[in-house]
C-alpha cells in the first residue's frame, strides 16, 4: 500500500511541472506508465516474497521429515529390543 501511494505521489510530482507544456492525453499516458511500472515492481516484490515463504516451508518440511524418520527409527529399535527381551525370557537366555 505504501509503494502504491509513493508511486502516486511521485507521478503527481513528475507530472505537475509538465502540465503547462503537455496535453491531458499525454499526462494520462505518463500517469498510466507510472502506475504500470509501479504495478510491475509491486508484483515482482510479491513474487519474490512468495518464493522466500515457499522455501521456508520447504525447509521446515524437510526438517520435520528428518525428525520423524529419526523418531521412527528409535521406535523401531525399541520394538526390536523388546522382541529380543521377550525371546530371551522364553528361551532362558
Amino acid at each position: 500500500m505504501q509503494k502504491i501511494l509513493m508511486w502516486v505521489v511521485m507521478a503527481l510530482f513528475l507530472v505537475t511541472p509538465v502540465l503547462a507544456e503537455t496535453t491531458i492525453k499525454e499526462q494520462g499516458k505518463e500517469i498510466g506508465q507510472a502506475f504500470k511500472k509501479g504495478g510491475k515492481e509491486t508484483g515482482h516484490a510479491f513474487k519474490e516474497g512468495g518464493k522466500e515463504v515457499g522455501q521456508g516451508f520447504k525447509e521446515m518440511g524437510k526438517e520435520t521429515g528428518k525428525e520423524s524418520k529419526k523418531a521412527g527409527r528409535t521406535m523401531g529399535d525399541a520394538f526390536k529390543q523388546m522382541g529380543r527381551d521377550i525371546k530371551g525370557f522364553f528361551t532362558g537366555k
